[in-house]
């Protein structure tokens, strides 16, 4: 998957393909199936398939200490459109003051006719674009005939009669329900990040952690949670982890310190994948670290009954 930053860097070899354009936070299933269409007629016209997202999102850009807490960051969400392995371009698209006072007539001029000359443009049924999102579905269309690509929309991509959406994925994480997050993505939720040093505290308690920040400007959910970690292209490793600002050890920092089971290897440097399996319970300030580590040990029994339940039931 070849990933284009910026549409400075569109040349004549980009021009020419299927594309749908969004922010794509999470990859959720609604996505996919947004992603095997324009797939399957990217193919039928023998030309690349194309998404264009946005770095940061509209809304970061206008109201950033009011947008919503990304399920993925960019490299996350670059990761996971790759995991699809039905797309063929990413066109990340800087979203900055001229691209917000862009009228949507000239967004279709200059993008997706001069500089990447779409066949096909494929987005989701609540689609806006240009200044003050004044361009919609049917703006687009209208475009299309004029310059000679189809456009399509799909139907909303429904769970138990719910529209699946970021919005919905991030109602159901900041209520703990992990279980129906996962079944909007198709898989767990997780975070990627690599493994920094941090204050030995939880070793001298007994608790090694591996410490991640988390990269976002918010958090999508918080407190302590059962876990799988994937470092690298290992199997999966059992464990607790916490996420949050540590209010005991009067933390400011958002930072997410994951405890492996039985594991006793230096992972400093290393970038980990935490699957978030099972929440546990609420961050909680402690009178002393004596009451917090009596807590950690009953943390860690449940997440491994936790773990050994859910083990059981994956495929």
């Amino acid at each position: 998957m070849e990933i284009i930053r910026g549409v400075g860097d569109l040349t004549d070899a980009h021009r020419g393909c299927a594309l749908s354009i969004g922010n794509f936070d999470g990859v959720h299933r609604g996505h996919r199936a947004v992603l095997a269409q324009l797939a399957g007629t990217a193919a039928g016209l023998n030309v690349p398939a194309t998404v264009m997202t946005f770095e940061p999102t509209p809304k970061e850009f206008f109201v950033p200490d009011q947008a919503p807490a990304r399920l993925t960051t960019l490299r996350e969400k670059l990761g996971a459109l790759q995991a699809t392995a039905c797309i063929d371009k990413v066109v990340v698209t800087r979203f900055d003051e001229q691209m917000a006072s862009l009228p949507p007539e000239e967004f279709i001029e200059r993008l997706l006719v001069q500089r990447l000359s779409v066949r096909y443009v494929i987005v989701g049924d609540d689609f806006r674009f240009g200044h003050r999102r004044k361009g919609d579905f049917d703006m687009l269309s209208r475009a299309g005939l004029e310059h000679g690509f189809d456009v399509a929309t799909t139907e909303s991509f429904e769970l138990d009669g719910v529209r699946v959406s970021s919005t919905a994925i991030r109602a159901a994480l900041a209520a703990g329900d992990l279980a129906y997050a996962a079944r909007m993505l198709g898989r767990p939720y997780s975070m990627i990040g690599r493994v920094r040093r941090g204050e030995q505290l939880g070793r001298k308690l007994g608790y090694p952690t591996a410490n991640i920040s988390p990269g976002r400007l918010a958090l999508p959910l918080h407190g302590i949670f059962a876990v799988l970690v994937r470092r690298s292209r290992a199997s999966k490793l059992p464990g607790v982890a916490s996420l949050g600002t540590r209010p005991t050890v009067d933390g400011q920092e958002p930072m997410l310190e994951v405890h492996l089971f039985d594991f006793d290897d230096n992972l400093y440097g290393e970038r980990l994948e935490v699957q978030f399996i099972a929440r546990l319970r609420d961050e909680e300030h402690f009178p002393d670290l004596a009451s917090m580590v009596e807590q950690m040990h009953r943390d860690a029994a449940l997440a491994r009954e936790l773990l050994e339940q859910y083990a059981e039931g994956e495929p």
